[in-house]
C-alpha cells in the first residue's frame, strides 16, 4: 500500500515539476508567436462580429441540445467547442463535459473497490481524460495538416497558373485533398460562396488551423488581392519555405535523437530499478517510505529526476 501511494505522490511531483518547467520555458516562444500572430492579423482583420463570421458555424446539439446550449454559453464550454472543432470531432461541449464526469466516476468507483485512499485522486487524474484525448486528436490533426499543406499550395499555384480562378482553385483542392485538407478548404469555399467576404472566410481557415503557415497562406493571398502580383509565384515560394523547413526539422530530429533517448533512459532508470529492488528486497526499499529521511532522499530524487530531464530536454530542444 505504502509502495502505491509512493508511485501515485512521485507521478503527481514528477507532472508537476515537468509541467511547470516545460510552461516556462515555452513561454517566451509562446509570446513571440502571439505578437507575430497580432502583426499578421493587422492584414486579415476581422470586420465582422466574431458571432457572424460563418454562415455556416452550427453547433453539434448531440443527445443533450439544453445541456450542451447551457455548457456552451460559458466561457469554458466555447473553448471546448473551439476544441472539438479543431480536433475534427463532432460533439458539443455538454458530451464533452459529460464524459468527463464519467471518466471521473468510473476512475473513482474502480479504485475505491482496491485503493480506497486514493479514489479521489484517480477520480480527479481521470477528469481531465476526454479533453487530453481531443488535445491529442488536435494535435494530430494539425501535423497532418502541416505535412500536407505544401501539396495544397502546389496544387493552388499549378491551377492558378493554368489560368483558374482562385476560388475555383480552391474548389479543386477541397475535391482532390483528402482529410484534412480538404474538408477545411471545402469550408472555406463553402462559407466564400454563401456570401461570407474572401478575408473573413480565410480568417476563419486560420483560426480553425492555428498554424503560422495558414496566417501566412491567407495574409499572402489578401495582400496579393489588394496590392496586385503574382499569386501563382507566391504560393509556390511559401511552398518551397515550408517544406524546406520540414526538411530541416527532421534533420534536427535526428541529430537529437541519441540525446532525447538518453533523457528518457534516465527518467525511467531510477523507477525501473526501485520497482526491481521492491521485488528482490521489499524490507530494504521499504526503509524509504517508513523513515523520514528516507522520505526525503525520495522527494530530492524526484525533483533532481526532473531538473535533470528538463535540462536535457532544453539542450536537444531547437527552434527550426
Amino acid at each position: 500500500m505504502a509502495l502505491v501511494v509512493a508511485a501515485v505522490v512521485f507521478l503527481l511531483v514528477t507532472g508537476v515539476v515537468l509541467g511547470g518547467a516545460g510552461l516556462m520555458s515555452k513561454l517566451p516562444a509562446w509570446l513571440m508567436r502571439r505578437k507575430l500572430h497580432a502583426r499578421l492579423r493587422e492584414g486579415a482583420r476581422l470586420d465582422v462580429p466574431e458571432a457572424e463570421t460563418s454562415v455556416l458555424r452550427q453547433q453539434h446539439a448531440g443527445p443533450l441540445p439544453g445541456f450542451n446550449q447551457l455548457v456552451g454559453r460559458s466561457r469554458y464550454g466555447s473553448s471546448l467547442t473551439r476544441l472539438a472543432d479543431q480536433a475534427g470531432v463532432k460533439v458539443g461541449p455538454g458530451v464533452i463535459v459529460l464524459a468527463s464526469c464519467g471518466c471521473g466516476v468510473v476512475a473513482f468507483l474502480a479504485t475505491a473497490m482496491w485503493l480506497p485512499a486514493v479514489a479521489i485522486l484517480a477520480a480527479g487524474l481521470a477528469l481531465p481524460l476526454p479533453v487530453l484525448y481531443l488535445r491529442f486528436k488536435r494535435a494530430r490533426r494539425r501535423r497532418q495538416f502541416e505535412e500536407r499543406f505544401p501539396e495544397a499550395l502546389d496544387l493552388l499555384s499549378r491551377a492558378i497558373r493554368a489560368g483558374h480562378g482562385f476560388t475555383t482553385a480552391m474548389t479543386m483542392v477541397a475535391e482532390d485533398l483528402e482529410e484534412p485538407i480538404g474538408p477545411e478548404f471545402r469550408k472555406t469555399i463553402d462559407e466564400h460562396n454563401f456570401g461570407l467576404p474572401l478575408k473573413d472566410a480565410l480568417n476563419g481557415l486560420s483560426e480553425r488551423i492555428p498554424l503560422l503557415d495558414v496566417r501566412f497562406f491567407a495574409t499572402a493571398v489578401l495582400t496579393q488581392r489588394e496590392t496586385g502580383g503574382n499569386l501563382s509565384e507566391i504560393l509556390e515560394n511559401l511552398a518551397r519555405v515550408v517544406r524546406e523547413r520540414f526538411k530541416i526539422l527532421r534533420q534536427v530530429r535526428v541529430y537529437t535523437a541519441h540525446g532525447r533517448f538518453t533523457g528518457y533512459v534516465l527518467l525511467a532508470l531510477p523507477a525501473g530499478l526501485l520497482c526491481v529492488l521492491y521485488f528482490i528486497n521489499p524490507d530494504h526499499v521499504q526503509t524509504l517510505f517508513s523513515e523520514s529521511i528516507g522520505r526525503a532522499l525520495l522527494v530530492g530524487a524526484v525533483v533532481m529526476q526532473a531538473i535533470g530531464y528538463v535540462w536535457i530536454r532544453q539542450i536537444v530542444r531547437i527552434e527550426v
